[in-house]
């Protein structure tokens, strides 16, 4: 009887970032959506959701993109730029304070990922969550812990979904100074902010939740 061995798609730390990418690639399980969040540890302001499908033929060329939360600001931006030249294709959703406080932060989050990979214009054959299981999608998928420093799909949608909240809260600055957002973007730090005001009570910026 012939010996046969089943190929194996483990990847392999050494591939980077692209890793899992390229492995369900070769298990026919191409193009992959990454999914992830910013938002969800804040006290003030939106929650965002973003789903991401890179470009197989040019996840080689990817430099800028890593998890956002290890990026200066202005690193950010130009992953962001990155991301968007080399995406088939993205989506992000923007969730009000509001809606936040009326349905429980964790409902929004699951339910803010199943819309931002339903607004994709390309069908996935994989799907990647950072941290949370999603079921129902109608599409296999795998929920990793911390997704957006180990591939790349994922680190982009948490790119993405980092700079659009962080320039929804620097417009809110604008309208309310007092509260500092430019600066912390709503999120707690250990040193008290004056004018903190209630969690999550300011309102969303006119012309930005979709």
């Amino acid at each position: 009887m012939p010996w046969w061995r089943h190929p194996g798609y483990t990847p392999r730390r050494a591939a980077g970032l692209t890793g899992y990418e390229r492995v369900l690639a070769r298990a026919g399980l191409s193009p992959v959506a990454g999914i992830d969040e910013a938002g969800r540890g804040a006290c003030a302001g939106p929650l965002v959701v973003a789903a991401v499908v890179l470009d197989p033929r040019k996840l080689s060329g990817l430099s800028g993109v890593a998890d956002s939360k290890t990026l200066t600001a202005a690193a950010r931006e130009e992953a962001y730029t990155e991301v968007m030249r080399t995406a088939l294709s993205w989506h992000r959703v923007i969730i009000p304070a509001a809606e936040i406080d009326a349905c429980g932060l964790h409902v929004c989050n699951i339910a803010g990922m199943r819309r931002a990979l339903a607004g994709l214009t390309c069908q996935p054959g994989y799907v990647l969550t950072d941290g949370f299981a999603v079921r129902g999608l109608g599409i296999p998928a795998l929920a990793m812990w911390k997704g957006d420093e180990v591939a790349a799909c994922v680190a982009a949608a948490s790119i993405v979904a980092k700079v659009t909240r962080d320039r929804i809260m620097t417009g809110l600055a604008e309208q309310y100074p007092a509260y500092g957002f430019a600066r912390h973007k709503g999120v707690l730090h250990p040193e008290p902010h004056a004018g903190a005001g209630p969690a999550r009570a300011v309102p969303p910026a006119p012309g930005v939740v979709r």
